[in-house]
């Protein structure tokens, strides 16, 4: 499972050392928030999050020591220090981690807290857009669900294509981020793609037939 996607030049794949170093909640939120933000202060992550400043620099040096985030270079003072994400994607392979329950644990840790802040921004937007945003927001965002039955093969195309054009687009406009560019703001591009669970895999004969039967439902 993936922070921002597929492996590419620049992402990493975390190792135990890494996997403990990021598992604690508030370092899993600061982290998100210097990644939709761009970079912050101890004193500015505090008040995000409702924290002393005295919490929020323990855990940047955290972050630090284990290299998800670096100072920011000719910006700040001795007291006052600015932090931003070390560019590129994160991703945890449980394959290579670990049987142990120290592994298990800490990876539950990550991969809930990356979905709990995903799903708490979604719920912000749907609360709040329509109220908050200019009707060009509005009309530029999406909201969309569909259903397919495909082979776990299909669906690897599928991310794997998705994550391409997310890729793309996002090194189109790297150059914007962390900055006050006219007319820009935070946006956050969310890709998900998974098994229904409940449904059960149909038996290994009858995947070739269904391969050349794939139907789409699309839920406006």
């Amino acid at each position: 499972m993936s922070e921002s996607g597929m492996e590419r030049p620049g992402n990493r794949s975390l190792d135990m050392a890494a996997l403990r170093g990021l598992a604690h909640p508030l370092r899993v939120r600061m982290l998100d928030i210097l990644s939709t933000y761009g970079p912050q202060t101890a004193s500015s992550l505090a008040e995000r999050l409702a924290e002393s400043s005295g919490v929020t620099s323990y855990h940047l040096r955290q972050l630090a020591q284990h290299d998800f985030i670096r100072e920011v270079k000719g910006r700040g003072t001795a007291r006052e220090r600015w932090w931003e994400r070390v560019p590129g994607g994160i991703s945890v392979d449980t394959a290579t981690l670990p049987s142990t329950a120290a592994a298990r644990s800490a990876n539950a840790i990550v991969m809930s807290e990356w979905h709990r802040n995903r799903e708490a921004l979604l719920g912000d937007y749907v609360r709040r857009g329509e109220h908050e945003l200019s009707r060009e927001w509005i009309e530029a965002s999406m909201m969309s669900t569909a259903n397919a039955r495909v082979t776990s093969e299909q669906l690897a195309e599928l991310t794997s294509e998705l994550q391409r054009v997310a890729d793309e687009f996002i090194d189109r406009h790297r150059h914007q981020f962390g900055t006050d560019a006219p007319g820009t703001r935070p946006v956050q591009i969310q890709l998900s793609a998974f098994p229904v669970l409940d449904a059960e895999e149909a038996p290994a004969a009858g995947r070739s037939a269904a391969r050349g039967s794939d139907t789409a439902d699309r839920e406006e």
